[in-house]
């Protein structure tokens, strides 16, 4: 048996090599820096040393570190669709947005192009069955899914009662500058030698404030005229007989013929009187026939 020196207070001792090996690796005294010394575990031809990861030595199945999480952005929010059309609009296009649900059960009246109470309802009940949020207010996605189950309403379900075609010129009609206006037909038409230059429907008093019949001429044109008995805005107003006159109206446009003028003649196309309004003289002829 081989034997090692030991110092222990000057004194020399001989003690075996193996237990001298044994007892300095428990006291961790032992680092090695070659194959095969104590403490140390050698790497695999399997596992290189050089190529291993800290992951190497995680548990299998165990979980990921923090640092390797994906991170994750919050999705923004997708904007609210924009608002078409809402309480208090008057348009055309309300009109359509009237005809078309009413073509499907959601809107039970003529169409007026004025968004009120019964219209929001409308819209409401539409969105509620089509499971959309119950706004009451037209936009655009509701605009869309409307569209998508309607079809494009006719001039006559736009306006139950409008107007026809224009009549055939009444003989008053067939020489120099002249409206020439048919209760029949309701429409006026601006002559001049017997040729139609344009035609628009108007709509005339009610059986309380007729609008008078005959042949007049235009005796003051007022561009922003408001009347003063009613204090009602009277837009392009053209006199032809007392107070009456040919104007624009806003209601008409709005209403249609649910409507009545105070005894003028009403026009709902505020394009067409603005350019007729510009083409009139004081003193062209006004004939209004049935």
């Amino acid at each position: 048996m081989r034997h090692v020196r030991t110092y222990s207070l000057g004194r020399v001792r001989r003690v075996p090599r193996a237990l001298a090996i044994g007892v300095l690796a428990l006291a961790g005294l032992t680092t090695g820096c070659e194959p095969g010394a104590v403490g140390v575990t050698q790497p695999t031809a399997a596992t290189p040393a050089a190529t291993r990861t800290a992951d190497d030595s995680k548990p299998s199945g165990g979980p990921s570190s923090p640092s390797a999480m994906p991170s994750r952005t919050p999705a923004a929010r997708p904007a609210p669709p924009a608002t078409l059309m809402s309480t208090g609009d008057r348009s055309r296009q309300v009109r359509e947005l009237q005809a078309r649900l009413r073509q499907i059960g959601h809107f039970d009246r003529g169409p007026t192009g004025y968004y009120g109470a019964v219209t929001a309802a409308s819209v409401t009940s539409f969105q509620g069955k089509r499971g959309l949020p119950r706004t009451g207010r037209t936009d655009t996605v509701t605009w869309q899914r409307l569209l998508a189950m309607t079809r494009k309403p006719t001039a006559k379900e736009l306006d139950p009662a409008v107007a026809g075609p224009a009549a055939r010129p009444d003989a008053r009609c067939l020489t120099g500058r002249v409206l020439c206006v048919s209760k029949n037909s309701r429409t006026l038409s601006w002559m001049i030698d017997g040729r139609v230059l344009s035609s628009m429907d108007v709509r005339f008093g009610s059986q309380y404030t007729p609008t008078r019949e005959g042949t007049f001429s235009v005796y003051w044109k007022s561009r922003h005229h408001v009347s003063t008995l009613y204090d009602s805005p009277m837009p392009y107003a053209m006199f032809f007989s007392g107070g009456q006159a040919v104007h624009y109206s806003s209601d008409f446009a709005a209403r249609g013929y649910n409507g009545a003028s105070h005894g003028c003649v009403n026009v709902r196309d505020e394009g067409k009187i603005a350019a007729l309004f510009e083409q009139v003289k004081n003193g062209d002829k006004v004939v209004i026939h049935q």
